[in-house]
């Protein structure tokens, strides 16, 4: 059982993470670098799919992601050379991204 302390240890705890990752997801938005991250709208559909808090939640698993298989993107990219601004533009987005961390 929790304690009063402890429960409002939690509390606050859970209130700054909620807060740092909306604050992320905000400054995301901003960038306009969403859409690498989540899809932001779909066809037919008259509010966003995700929230600024999702967005700053899963923006950093996104560069962990990107960190991780940054072998296996460039020697894709290699094999393709014509798909190089594209890839160039996703790295924008990831320096972006890292930014708001």
């Amino acid at each position: 059982m929790l304690t009063g302390e402890r429960l409002l240890s939690l509390v606050l705890l859970i209130s700054f993470a909620y807060t740092e990752a909306t604050l992320s997801g905000n400054t995301i938005q901003k960038q306009g670098v969403s859409h690498y991250i989540g899809r932001t709208q779909e066809p037919n559909r008259s509010t966003r799919r995700h929230s600024r808090f999702y967005l700053g939640l899963h923006g950093k698993d996104w560069i962990d992601s990107i960190d991780i298989f940054s072998i296996e993107s460039e020697l894709l990219i290699s094999l393709s050379p014509e798909k190089l601004n594209y890839y160039k533009k996703g790295q924008r987005a990831v320096t972006l991204v890292a930014s708001a961390f």
